[in-house]
């Protein structure tokens, strides 16, 4: 068994305890952004394909992550390095990509509903994982949801025939959503649990991951059906650290039970010194300032330049964060 099956074990049979927190790195932004996905270097030179590859095997080697998401073409690169058979993170793939997440320079397409696409055969997959994420979207649109769901509805029936698990990933548009009085978040509740109620346990997703929007949100899908459906968060948007950490302890507080993160998400300077930082709020329970100040010590131990100087990374912008937070902002 890997890691994350001991531990979704203790989730499902409502054994948890903070320990059993499933923390994902996701390192797939090469499928979503193409040659602008690997950054810049200090000189402002495009990194090259070698570097962005190496965060995942510091990832993978510092142990901190429970799963590592991956384009196909960077896990078969990882699978015949062997990285994988001295680690105990699970190796995942992105198993489709429709159109909202391409995000290449000079592109539109997120500024439009997403198109199903999926550039992974699941039979190219399972030699290198036998676990994928599966993306959706929804617009309250009966055309673009329609052609979504039943898109998923095929993905599965390869899924069960190829014998691959996936988890899903539930989005947020990135444009406005009429849901006349009710708010995002509550119509985004509903559309996934009616989703899942027609689909067999054989071919569930083994966990959720959506958007934060606050304590009621999540504690009504986390206490759906919590033997069944686990449910996390999706990485950190834009913010400061403390915006992420906070974000992080709240989701966990109100029942969310995994998070997944990426530098394609949040830019933060080093993807294991966030890990640590994550991981002292979940399983430590320091408060979401003092890892903050804890990190800062980390990045100037290690001879690395902050984005923000620490009185301002320290503080919480969100103001739905703000509203919630158990510490004085």
């Amino acid at each position: 068994m890997r890691r994350i099956d001991e531990k979704l074990a203790k989730i499902t049979a409502e054994d948890y305890s903070s320990g059993d927190f499933i923390i994902t790195f996701a390192k797939d932004a090469d499928l979503l952004r193409g040659c602008s996905a690997t950054g810049r270097d200090g000189l402002g030179r495009p990194r090259p394909l070698a570097a962005y590859r190496a965060d995942v095997r510091r990832v993978i080697e510092s142990d901190l992550a429970d799963i590592v998401l991956t384009s196909l073409s960077t896990a078969e690169m990882l699978a015949e390095s062997g990285v994988y058979a001295r680690a105990t993170a699970t190796p995942a793939v992105r198993l489709n990509d429709p159109t909202d997440v391409w995000r290449v320079r000079g592109g539109t397409y997120p500024a439009h509903p997403a198109l199903p696409f999926r550039s992974a055969r699941l039979d190219a997959v399972k030699p290198v994982a036998n676990l994928g994420l599966y993306g959706m979207t929804f617009y309250n649109s009966p055309e673009h949801d329609h052609a979504t769901l039943t898109a998923y509805c095929e993905f599965r029936d390869i899924a069960s025939k190829v014998a691959i698990r996936h988890f899903l990933q539930v989005s947020d548009p990135k444009m406005k959503i009429d849901t006349g009085d009710a708010e995002y978040a509550a119509f985004r509740n509903d559309i996934l649990i009616r989703s899942l109620a027609g689909v067999a346990r054989r071919e569930r997703p083994i966990f959720i991951e959506v958007d934060y929007h606050g304590p009621a949100a999540t504690e009504e899908l986390a206490g759906w059906h919590p033997s069944r459906i686990v449910i996390g968060i999706t990485g950190c948007p834009n913010g400061t650290t403390r915006d992420c950490l906070e974000r992080l302890a709240q989701a966990e507080r109100h029942g969310a039970r995994l998070a997944s993160f990426s530098r394609e998400s949040f830019s933060c300077e080093d993807p294991v010194l966030m890990l640590v930082a994550m991981r002292r709020v979940i399983r430590d329970g320091m408060s979401s300032r003092e890892a903050v100040r804890a990190y800062h010590d980390d990045l100037k131990a290690a001879g690395l330049q902050p984005n923000r100087p620490l009185q301002e990374d320290v503080e919480l912008t969100s103001p739905m964060l703000k509203a919630h937070s158990q510490e004085a902002a």
